[in-house]
C-alpha cells in the first residue's frame, strides 16, 4: 500500500501550513489570552477557501474531500486548536445540512458559510440532556406555515456568529424529535457570555436562549422524527473535526519536544543527545504521532463515500478516542522533556497541554467512544 498525496491534496496542505504558521502563528498567544480569533484570520482563511474544503464548489466550497479537510485542518490546529475548533464546529454543521437539505437549504445556508462570510453550528446538547435524545426539552409548535421554537441549548460553538444553527427540539404535535435550520441572531435568538473554557481559547461556546423563535416549515431538516438520525450523522462527520484538531496538537507537541531537546544543552551537550530518557519520549511522541495521523487521513478518506454509516461511526468513534488520549499523553511528554519550563506560559507547551485535556472531554468522552466501537464489533 502507497500513501502518496494528490497534487491537489498537497497544494490544500501547503497553503494551510504556509497561512497558519505566517498568520496564525504570530496571534497564536493573542488569541489564547484573548479567547478570541481577529477577524483578518477568518478573512485570510475564507480568501484561501480554507472553510468550505470538503463541499462542492457549487455552494462555495473546495470540493477537496474530507481527506483534504484533514489535511489543512491538521496544519491550522498545529499552531492554534482554537482557530482548528472554529472550523471544525461549523463544518459540523454544514455536513448535515449537504447531507440531509433541499438544494434550497443547500443554497441558502452552505453558500455563505463556505465562502467564510458566516460560521455554522450544531446545537443538541441541552443543560440536562448530556447526549440523551430522550431527555430534549427544546420544543417546536406548529402554527400555521410556521414552527415556534423554544428551549435552551448549552456549549454551542460559533454561536455568536452569523449563519445557520441546525437545532434538535421535539415537535409537540407527535412527540418526535427533529431538525430544524434557524438563522443566528434572528428575533427571539440570544446567547450567554462565552463559557471560560481551560483551553480551545479562540474557540468560543456559549449557551443559546430560543424564545419564540419562528421559522417556515420549510425550514425543518429532513424529514419528521429524522432528529436522531441526522444527530447521530453529524456527530460521526464532527469526529474528524475533533480527531485532526487532536492530531494538530500532538505534531505541535512533538515538533516543540524536538526543538527544545535540540536547544536545551547540560554542560555543553544537547538534553537530546545526552540523556536516553529524553531519546525514548521523543519515540513515543513520533510513534503516537504517526499512529493518529493514519487513523486521521483514513477517517477523512473514509468520509468521502460513506456506504454504511453506522459502521463509518464506529471508525470515528475508534479515531476519536486514540487520537484524544494521545493527545494528552503527547502534550504530558512534550512537558516533561521541559521540565519546569513545560508549565509556565511562556512555552508552547503548556498551551498544547491545556488544549489537549478538553479533546477528551467533547462530542463524546473516551470511554464512550470506546462502548460504541465495541459494539460495532458485538453486534
Amino acid at each position: 500500500m502507497e500513501f502518496t498525496f494528490s497534487k491537489e491534496q498537497e497544494l490544500i496542505q501547503k497553503v494551510a501550513q504556509e497561512f497558519a504558521e505566517n498568520s496564525i502563528g504570530p496571534v497564536a498567544k493573542q488569541i489564547d489570552a484573548e479567547s478570541q480569533i481577529p477577524e483578518d484570520i477568518l478573512k485570510g482563511l475564507a480568501e484561501l477557501d480554507l472553510m468550505g474544503i470538503p463541499f462542492p464548489e457549487q455552494y462555495g466550497g473546495a470540493n477537496g474531500g474530507y481527506d483534504g479537510y484533514v489535511l489543512a485542518l491538521e496544519q491550522i490546529a498545529k499552531i492554534s486548536s482554537g482557530v482548528g475548533v472554529a472550523i471544525a464546529a461549523s463544518s459540523l454543521g454544514l455536513g448535515a445540512i449537504s447531507k440531509y437539505g433541499t438544494e434550497e437549504q443547500r443554497q441558502k445556508y452552505l453558500t455563505p458559510v463556505c465562502k467564510g462570510q458566516q460560521l455554522a453550528s450544531f446545537a443538541f446538547t441541552e443543560p440536562g440532556t448530556g447526549s440523551d435524545p430522550g431527555q430534549l426539552t427544546s420544543t417546536a409548535v406548529r402554527d400555521g406555515d410556521f414552527f415556534v421554537i423554544n428551549g435552551t441549548k448549552r456549549f454551542i460553538s460559533n454561536a455568536g456568529y452569523p449563519g445557520p444553527i441546525v437545532v434538535f427540539a421535539r415537535e409537540t404535535e407527535n412527540g418526535k424529535v427533529s431538525a430544524f435550520l434557524l438563522e443566528k441572531l434572528c428575533e427571539g435568538y440570544s446567547c450567554s457570555e462565552p463559557w471560560e473554557k481551560i483551553g480551545y481559547h479562540g474557540a468560543q461556546v456559549l449557551d443559546v436562549y430560543l424564545k419564540d423563535v419562528r421559522i417556515p416549515v420549510q425550514n425543518k431538516l429532513g424529514n419528521t422524527g429524522q432528529g436522531f438520525e441526522i444527530l447521530l450523522f453529524g456527530i460521526a462527520l464532527g469526529k474528524i473535526g475533533t480527531s485532526t484538531i487532536a492530531l494538530g496538537g500532538i505534531l505541535a507537541a512533538l515538533n516543540e519536544a524536538v526543538q527544545y531537546a535540540k536547544e536545551k544543552t547540560h554542560r555543553g551537550q544537547a538534553i537530546g543527545l545526552k540523556f536516553q530518557a529524553i531519546q525514548l519520549k521523543l519515540a513515543d511522541l513520533k510513534i503516537k504521532y504517526e499512529t493518529a495521523r493514519l487513523l486521521c487521513y483514513r477517517l477523512g478518506c473514509l468520509a468521502n463515500n460513506i456506504k454504511d454509516p453506522v459502521q463509518f461511526a464506529a471508525e470515528a468513534a475508534l479515531a476519536k478516542a486514540y487520537c484524544g488520549d494521545s493527545a494528552v499523553d503527547a502534550a504530558r511528554l512534550a512537558v516533561d522533556i521541559h521540565g519546569s519550563y513545560g508549565v509556565v506560559r511562556d512555552y508552547t507547551v503548556e498551551r498544547i497541554y491545556r488544549d489537549a485535556i478538553i479533546g477528551t472531554e467533547i462530542e463524546g468522552v473516551s470511554d464512550v467512544q470506546r462502548v460504541i466501537v465495541a459494539s460495532s464489533l458485538l453486534k
